[in-house]
């Protein structure tokens, strides 16, 4: 069982930036794992934000957010990051990290599909006030 925590959310006003973390209890399922981040807003379907291979660290967003939004993990792997530029009202969710063993199957097609992802974090709450 892999557990995943995250941290860093929190309220802001809308053009600031966060940077949201997620710890992972086991080093060695997550070094091979594609990592990735998710949000729901209420009311909605969960949406793939980015995603970034094991080894290389490849990473994958979705089309529309990619330019204020960048994934990245450290050296040890155990720690995955999303930092969050320029954030708008709409970015307002509940973020959650998630591990898929394996690489990230399709590339950023990976993110269409939380279903493959077998472990994820409880989520950490973005509010983004205009």
């Amino acid at each position: 069982q892999v557990q995943l925590v995250e941290s860093g959310g929190g309220s802001v006003q809308a053009g600031g930036s966060l940077r949201l973390s997620c710890v992972a209890s086991d080093y060695s399922y997550v070094e091979n794992s594609c990592m990735g981040w998710f949000r729901q807003a209420p009311g909605k379907e969960r949406e793939g934000v980015a995603a970034i291979s094991p080894g290389a660290g490849i990473p994958y967003y979705a089309t529309s957010l990619k330019d204020r939004f960048t994934i990245s993990r450290d050296n040890d792997k155990t720690t995955l990051y999303l930092q969050i530029d320029n954030l708008k009202p709409e970015d307002t969710a509940t973020y959650y990290c998630a591990a898929l063993w394996g690489y990230c199957t399709g590339g950023d097609a990976a993110l269409s599909r939380p279903d493959m992802f077998a472990y994820w974090g409880q989520g950490t709450q973005v509010t983004v006030s205009s």
